[in-house]
């Protein structure tokens, strides 16, 4: 597939500052601070998106709330890849129907994934008349124009045509916490699975710049992030629309080259693109972390072949001696759909036996959703809920058991971790990762965030590990 790549020209995006600017003025005429709310749902590119957002409401003079009673603007930045997120989406904003009451003047946006589809547009537009404004991942850019609108108006704004979608710099952004960042890379999607729309609401593939994500990931160091994650609906195809002799490995050299001790991690990975380069690249680089996440959806060539996944089984397997060979002490994640339409018993416990085999660290486990538009929305599937599940409850119980038997192996081993937050708890009142991205529960000094340190690890099961200061820690 070629698109031409569309980038947003920066005086476009300085537009958008001097509106931010008016409705500053606005809305900070009478001395009190007005405040937002953005609420995320889904995956972390949508965290990435709503980081834009509060970047964008920051510049109008806006504080932040959790509470959206207090808001005077509420942002809901939706998913759209399961079924379950969007009725939650829509049980939320139906919601703030006592929240506008309360606050007549409050501004309710909605945006994202689930609103780039028409039939949830119309939902919004026909049911929810609480709802201000509607706009879709390629309108994030112009959000202050939209908003502005909605303000002169006093009505009711859409912004979601269809568009391939483009790539703009220079909007500013909000990030919480001071340890861990999203940095994105490439957006939008080109390999069509059959049960996906991804590739129907963020558009055609296209990479941002080398320069300006090594520009972006040189600013995080410097303002002191330790675990830098790389994001893209499949990093794998990073930069093959771009007139650059550059790819996703060579990437990571360079990001690998900004003095400063921190780590880089990245995801999604999609199988059909990783590369032995990859693997190799990822050995060599010393702050690229021993983490991999490269989702198989399934271990049945037969439903591979129905996803359009465009890879084998056999393929999948030689990826993973790959990446072990380079890095034994890799951890391996992956993604597993379970009940993808006509999936039978015998395909199934080919997915089983994969796991078994190849052993995952985790897994992320989902019954098939439906999504309206997708070819597999139409596939017969005469297959019942309660048989789903029963595959699902296999499939989760074996997942929990390989977890606790990987984690029991790191007790009584001293692992290098970086400690990344507060848990509230007064037992294990630290979070931490290891370099596999492995969660550590340990008790220490809350001085220790954002610090990397050494910690023996003295239990675990399915879900954690927990641990103790080890001795020498300077």
């Amino acid at each position: 597939m070629n698109y031409e790549r569309q980038t947003i020209p920066p005086e476009k995006i300085e537009h958008q500052l001097t509106i931010c600017h008016e409705i500053f003025d606005r809305v900070t005429a009478h001395g009190a601070r007005p405040l937002a709310m953005v609420d995320t749902y889904g995956c972390q590119q949508n965290e990435a998106d709503s980081e834009k957002l509060r970047g964008y409401l920051a510049e109008m003079g806006y504080g932040f709330t959790e509470d959206e009673f207090q808001a005077d603007v509420i942002v809901v930045n939706t998913c759209a890849v399961r079924e379950h997120a969007e009725m939650r989406v829509l049980g939320n904003v139906g919601a703030l129907n006592h929240t506008k009451k309360a606050k007549p003047g409050q501004i309710i946006a909605v945006c994202g994934c689930m609103v780039q589809q028409q039939h949830m547009t119309e939902k919004i537009r026909q049911s929810y008349p609480i709802v201000n404004l509607v706009f879709g991942p390629h309108e994030l850019w112009r959000f202050p124009e939209l908003l502005w609108q909605v303000m002169e108006k006093h009505g009711r704004v859409y912004a979601t045509d269809k568009q391939n979608g483009a790539v703009a710099e220079g909007i500013p952004r909000n990030r919480e916490g001071s340890v861990k960042a999203w940095l994105s890379i490439m957006y939008g999607c080109n390999n069509f699975c059959t049960y996906c729309v991804v590739p129907y609401v963020r558009g055609r593939e296209r990479s941002r710049l080398p320069e300006d994500v090594v520009r972006e990931a040189r600013e995080l160091v410097s303002a002191g992030y330790k675990d830098i994650t790389l994001l893209g609906q499949n990093v794998n195809s990073y930069g093959r629309d771009l007139d650059r002799d550059v790819d996703f490995a060579d990437l990571i050299r360079m990001i690998n080259d900004i003095p400063g001790d921190f780590l880089i991690r990245f995801m999604t990975s999609h199988p059909k693109d990783a590369t032995e380069k990859l693997f190799r690249t990822m050995a060599e680089c010393e702050k690229c972390a021993r983490q991999l996440h490269l989702p198989v959806q399934s271990g049945s060539d037969r439903i591979l072949k129905a996803m359009n996944r465009s890879y084998t089984r056999e393929k999948y397997l030689e990826e993973v001696s790959a990446a072990r060979k380079w890095m034994p002490d890799l951890v391996l994640t992956t993604d597993i759909i379970v009940g993808f339409p006509g999936e039978t018993d015998e395909d199934f416990a080919e997915t089983l036996s994969l796991c078994e085999q190849v052993r995952f660290d985790a897994m992320f486990t989902f019954i098939y959703s439906k999504r309206v538009g997708t070819p597999a929305a139409t596939m017969p599937d005469p297959f019942t809920r309660e048989e789903k599940q029963k595959h699902f409850d296999a499939l989760t119980e074996l997942a929990n058991r390989i977890s606790a038997e990987k984690h029991g192996a790191y007790i009584g081993t001293r692992q290098r971790v970086l400690v990344d937050g507060e848990t509230g708890r007064e037992e294990y009142n630290l979070s931490a990762r290891t370099n596999g991205g492995r969660l550590v529960h340990l008790k220490g000094d809350p001085e220790w965030v954002g610090r990397f340190m050494d910690v023996d690890i003295t239990g675990g099961n399915t879900w954690a590990l927990y641990g103790k200061e080890a001795d020498g820690n300077g």
